[in-house]
């Protein structure tokens, strides 16, 4: 079976699909590498290192598209590239399949087996292949680096001749994979760490990194079957806000990683509540790039509202583009060895395979997923 592994196109994107070393793994179980001339390059990785692992360099994108039974990416295609796919191809990348519906069609109707990364299931089991996981994971660090960068102040406490300096107040809001690892980060950092979720289930995993958590009674809350915060009423949305506020004006640094996959994010900090902030406090929101957790916030930009620095950069795992490069790939190469046929050396989409039954949108020219299916239909 041969992989294709095309270049990433979005402006900065500096992420790799696949690593020269899963490359080779997937050579050892009987599959054929191209990858595109200059494929890993922003990552540090040459195309040297994708010859010596077995895979071909091709410098012709087309013919990389054209001519793969799979195709391994971090973003979705161009309607132009699926028409260069084979019938029978099998394509797995991030796909936003919720709002995505003319490229959801468009793999139907080419023929295109297309397997979206968000949709991998939240289990023990498909752990290794959670990319959104394992990319949140990284953003969780940058962020808490990005905020150092603005804030005039350091983090830790520190004792000098010229007198104490107090830590920095570092609040989290959104205790999850992202929110847990910027709780750490800031924590290491020296930094006093408080952060809230609406799942009061993970105030031990909060209070064990060293936070403290935050207390607003917010009524009966939840968590999905997947481990996602249950959207929150109206009025409960009310009193998170409110029992935020006080917090929010004390901290030198506020992060918010509220998303919603598919819909639009709550607004967790308001205009008002920046106001309250001192000046030369920083605000990362996580969620700009999807519509913003913070009133002011501006994707992919960093603006200063009311003295306020809020960072919207998104993209946060590419600041450190080589690990996240390895640990994308790491899922990928998992996903690809669950459905691997050693016998006949292909991937193989089977339906009744718990994991691939959640994440594959479209397979033999239907639209597969019911989720997806009933919302385009």
């Amino acid at each position: 079976m041969l992989i294709g592994i095309p270049k990433e196109l979005a402006s900065g994107e500096n992420r790799v699909a696949i690593i020269p070393t899963d490359a080779k793994k997937l050579i050892r179980a009987g599959a054929t590498i191209q990858i595109e001339a200059g494929l890993g390059l922003g990552s540090g990785f040459s195309d040297e290192e994708y010859s010596e692992a077995g895979a071909s360099v091709i410098a012709d994108r087309n013919t990389v598209l054209a001519s793969a039974d799979i195709i391994l990416r971090i973003s979705k295609p161009t309607l132009d590239e699926i028409g260069q796919m084979k019938s029978g191809c099998i394509h797995v990348s991030y796909l936003d399949p919720f709002n995505e519906h003319d490229l959801i069609k468009a793999f139907r109707d080419q023929g295109v087996s297309a397997i979206s990364m968000e949709m991998i299931p939240r289990s023990t089991r498909s752990q290794k292949m959670d990319a959104l996981s394992s990319q949140a994971s990284l953003a969780g660090y940058v962020m808490v680096l990005l905020a150092t960068t603005k804030l005039p102040r350091i983090l830790p406490m520190m004792m000098t001749p010229a007198g104490t300096l107090k830590p920095s107040t570092a609040f989290i809001i959104g205790a999850g994979v992202a929110g847990l690892q910027a709780i750490a980060t800031a924590k290491r950092l020296g930094a006093k760490v408080v952060a809230f979720d609406t799942r009061s289930v993970v105030a031990e995993q909060v209070r064990s990194l060293g936070g403290k958590f935050l207390e607003i009674d917010l009524g009966e809350t939840g968590q999905t079957k997947d481990g996602y915060a249950v959207a929150l009423t109206e009025e409960q949305m009310k009193l998170q806000l409110e029992g935020q506020k006080k917090q929010i004006a004390e901290s030198d640094i506020v992060i918010t990683t509220a998303q919603l996959f598919g819909r639009k994010p709550p607004v967790l900090v308001t205009s008002d509540m920046i106001k309250g902030m001192k000046p030369g406090s920083v605000i990362v929101d996580m969620a700009a790039e999807s519509g913003g957790n913070v009133e002011g916030s501006v994707a992919g930009e960093t603006v200063v509202v009311d003295g306020v620095t809020i960072i919207g950069d998104g993209n946060w795992s590419n600041f450190v583009s080589r690990d996240a490069s390895q640990m994308y790939s790491a899922n990928l190469f998992n996903l690809v060895d669950e459905g691997w046929n050693g016998d006949d050396k292909k991937m193989v989409i089977d339906m009744e395979n718990d994991i691939l039954q959640g994440c594959v949108i479209t397979h033999g020219g239907e639209i597969v997923n019911e989720t997806i299916k009933n919302l385009i239909n």
